[in-house]
């Protein structure tokens, strides 16, 4: 009777773990074949696609679109612009939320509570856009880089949860006795809390680099000089010109538009790539530290 039970317990779950492997094999398949499509429409014959006959792989493969959006210059000023932009702004980001967040997650802190409190209404209020211009434009930050950086110096979120992390993940017990050895609290933070806070640390700044680089509106209200347009603000001004070429001109008008279609799938790729190639490094990491710090609280 045992031995029945026990083969009927097995093949359950073997028809359960079918089941499962089977549903993952489908959402995988419903998340990368949008993927997978785009990539082989930006290397397809746009005729093919707009008449819908590229289903999987490439057809009649042509670089023109590639070519097009290469040979302007605006391209790579924009890339150069963003990864300055990104880099800076979360090394600005981690440095700010990690000083906020680890005093925050001491239960020594007076008035800590409080202070949650106000930072936590953050979230929920604020001043609005035209409050929120009007300050950045008194503080001489309009058309420059720092627009789009110290406004969002600390995102509320990502706060909250590096302070549970510090709190839930960390003994309290180690950091009093890094005290009673003398270390200070300078030391304490940069010789044993982030020591012991990688997976944190690199969600951080998966979180923050991403926000940097798909930045779109605060540079359409802050950046007026082309030279400083991010990526996404460049990719915009080619996809709109490249479409308005083709309404404009009576010349070529059905080759301008089948250019304009290519032109869009190669806008998306070069904008996803570098996010999908970075994803990767901190994987390992982003599962963990978003549990961790976010279970407790």
């Amino acid at each position: 009777m045992r031995e029945l039970t026990i083969r009927k317990r097995k093949s359950g779950e073997k028809v359960f773990d079918a089941v499962v492997n089977t549903l993952a094999a489908l959402i995988v398949i419903v998340v990368l074949y949008p993927l997978i499509f785009i990539v082989s429409a930006s290397f397809s014959d746009p005729a093919l696609v707009l008449n819908g006959e590229v289903y999987l792989l490439p057809k009649q493969i042509t670089l023109e679109a590639y070519r097009n959006v290469f040979e302007n210059g605006q391209i790579w000023n924009g890339y150069r612009n963003t990864i300055l932009y990104t880099a800076v702004g979360t090394a600005i980001n981690l440095i700010m939320t990690t000083l906020a967040a680890y005093p925050l997650s001491r239960p020594d802190l007076p008035g800590r509570g409080g202070i949650m409190f106000f930072v936590t209404l953050t979230m929920f209020f604020s001043g609005g856009l035209i409050p929120s211009y009007l300050l950045v434009k008194n503080l001489g930050m309009v058309d420059t880089m720092w627009a789009l950086i110290i406004p969002g110096a600390i995102a509320t979120y990502n706060l909250i949860v590096m302070r549970t992390y510090f709190g839930s993940s960390i003994p309290w017990e180690i950091q009093e006795a890094a005290h009673i050895d003398g270390c200070s609290n300078w030391k304490l933070l940069t010789h044993v809390i982030l020591p012991l806070s990688k997976p944190i640390l690199a969600v951080m700044i998966l979180f923050y680099a991403v926000g940097h680089w798909n930045s779109y509106f605060n540079a359409l209200i802050y950046i007026r000089s082309k030279d400083l347009y991010p990526l996404q603000l460049v990719l915009r001004e080619v996809l709109m010109v490249s479409q308005a070429d083709a309404v404009d001109s009576n010349v070529g008008l059905e080759s301008k538009v089948l250019l304009a279609e290519s032109i869009k799938y190669v806008v998306i790729i070069i904008s996803s790539l570098p996010v999908l190639l970075m994803y990767p490094f901190v994987q390992r990491h982003f599962v963990k530290g978003v549990m961790i710090g976010s279970l407790k609280g």
